[in-house]
């Protein structure tokens, strides 16, 4: 991939604990492709006001944000979209002129699979995690009609605060009754430590009739594996990783690509 890069180059980045790679080659392929004047890069910060008093500085369009500094960019930021204000989390800052704007790209791409995934809103969920991610993923599921499940995570006050915030319950671990859909939100499965942790055990994803995995890279979780070699439907993190970067895309640059050149690029992210 050759990149035609000058003074009038607009930088696009992303702000994470643990960079990946799908951003940079998504985005890039798909300035690529479409022709536009635009570099994105993945960083990774100690000082996270510092990162961010440098989007405002430099004329940084654009940034992406992953665990953990999706709750703590909020302060250093001048607006919240709604999406991100009701959630009080923050996965894309947007910049005009120095002006910073948070936005929440995740809520809708959750709502969106829900949906197509045709995951019943009857159902009841165990959802672990209790981070920015979490909240993402918990409001999508409140505001879709989910409204029988419970929280799962080992910050008490973080997990009460969260199921109180959508009208569910809190618990340590998962309790006795089984889930309809289970979703981990969590870095269980992850590449690096955790990464053959699984987010449920076997009799959980057993007892289960969806399984998701907002973990993206890898897309094929043990958790994934384990709910495809037990014959149940799956939602991937590789699904939502792909539909809020295009909404990423869309604000930084103002358009919005077809949907065969997004399958491509996605299939070229994700083959890395």
């Amino acid at each position: 991939m050759t990149l035609n890069i000058s003074k009038d180059t607009r930088l696009c980045m992303s702000l994470s604990g643990r960079p990946g790679n799908f951003g940079t080659r998504f985005q890039n392929y798909l300035y690529q492709e479409l022709q536009l004047d635009y570099l994105y890069k993945a960083f990774t910060t100690t000082d996270l006001p510092a990162a961010i008093g440098g989007i405002r500085a430099l004329g940084v369009r654009g940034c992406a944000v992953s665990m953990p500094f999706k709750e703590a960019c909020i302060r250093h930021l001048d607006a919240l979209h709604e999406s991100a204000a009701t959630l009080q989390s923050v996965n894309t800052i947007v910049a005009d002129d120095g002006h910073l704007t948070g936005y929440n790209t995740d809520y809708s791409a959750v709502v969106h699979l829900l949906a197509q995934h045709g995951v019943p809103p009857s159902s009841h969920y165990a959802l672990r995690g209790s981070g920015g991610m979490a909240k993402a993923v918990a409001c999508a599921l409140r505001d879709s009609g989910f409204g029988d499940g419970h929280i799962v995570a080992r910050n008490e006050a973080a997990g009460r605060a969260l199921a109180e915030q959508c009208g569910v319950s809190w618990c340590e671990t998962l309790d006795e009754r089984p889930a309809d859909l289970l979703v981990n939100v969590t870095p269980l499965g992850m590449r690096g430590a955790e990464a053959e942790q699984l987010a449920f055990d076997e009799r959980a994803v057993a007892a289960a009739k969806w399984v998701f995995d907002v973990v993206a890279v890898p897309v094929e979780t043990p958790l994934i594996r384990l709910a495809r070699s037990l014959g149940k439907p799956v939602i991937t993190g590789g699904e939502v990783i792909v539909l809020q970067a295009v909404e990423q895309f869309a604000l930084y640059t103002g358009v919005r690509p077809d949907a065969e050149l997004i399958d491509r690029a996605a299939r070229f992210a994700l083959a890395e």
